[in-house]
């Protein structure tokens, strides 16, 4: 059974870090395109990084050059660096997963875990 489940949110300051993790089981992070999607209440759900079929990484262009997404296949997790955050961040994030060859990975994932709730304070 695939499995999902993502942890590391919490409250963090205008500017500050926090990395976030996503637990896979059922499957192996290396074979599957994944990625981090966010949704803030009475909004749509956005993709904010994800990594295609061909191990090629995308983010949104709100959080480029200061979110940094990877895999750590031997521990069969997904994470997610995310620095210098702003307010505009908070959201619930949530990690998901596709077996699907897909080369845009914002659409398209089969999977999902529960969310993690990131609040940034200004």
């Amino acid at each position: 059974e695939v499995q999902l489940q993502a942890s590391g949110g919490g409250l963090v300051q205008a500017g500050g870090s926090l990395t976030l993790s996503c637990e896979a089981s059922g499957f192996s992070v290396a074979d599957y395109a994944i990625g981090w999607f966010r949704q803030v209440p009475g909004k749509e759900r956005e993709g904010v990084s994800c990594i295609n079929s061909h191990r090629a990484a995308y983010y949104a262009d709100s959080v480029k050059g200061r979110f940094d997404i990877s895999t750590d296949n031997a521990k069969n997790t997904l994470s997610l660096q995310m620095n210098s955050l702003e307010p505009e961040d908070t959201a619930v994030y949530y990690c998901a997963a596709t077996p699907k060859y897909i080369s845009w990975c914002f659409l398209g994932m089969n999977y999902w875990g529960r969310g993690t709730l990131v609040t940034v304070s200004s």
